[in-house]
């Protein structure tokens, strides 16, 4: 299994409010939701009006299956008319493998 999260970074140069903020973040984080089907947060930037931080994640099979999720995210947040991309940092992980973690365990192993 392989989990990729994703960082985006956007200003936003219409904002002049926190309302005008909120309303550029919560359609972006709504439309991959509904798009992708990722989980997908505000994660930093809440206080400035022009500056947003947003975190997804995706776990999947492959991490090129990881990877291309990510990717879709990326080039939806690069075609946004109300804010600019200004910064992407991905990091895609390897988790756990077969025969080990806690869902390979039998009873024993937790001395029951």
């Amino acid at each position: 299994m392989f989990v990729g999260v994703l960082r985006l970074t956007f200003q936003i140069p219409g904002a002049r409010s926190l309302k005008d903020r909120r309303r550029v973040v919560h359609s972006f984080r709504d439309r991959v939701q509904a798009k992708l089907r990722l989980s997908i947060a505000e994660v930093g930037g809440y206080d400035q009006y022009q500056r947003a931080v947003m975190g997804v994640a995706a776990v999947a099979n492959e991490a090129a299956r990881v990877d291309e999720l990510l990717a879709a995210v990326a080039s939806m947040a690069e075609v946004l008319r109300d804010a600019v991309l200004i910064d992407r940092v991905t990091e895609i992980l390897p988790f756990g493998d077969e025969g080990h973690g806690l869902g390979m365990m039998g009873q024993e192993d937790f001395g029951l």
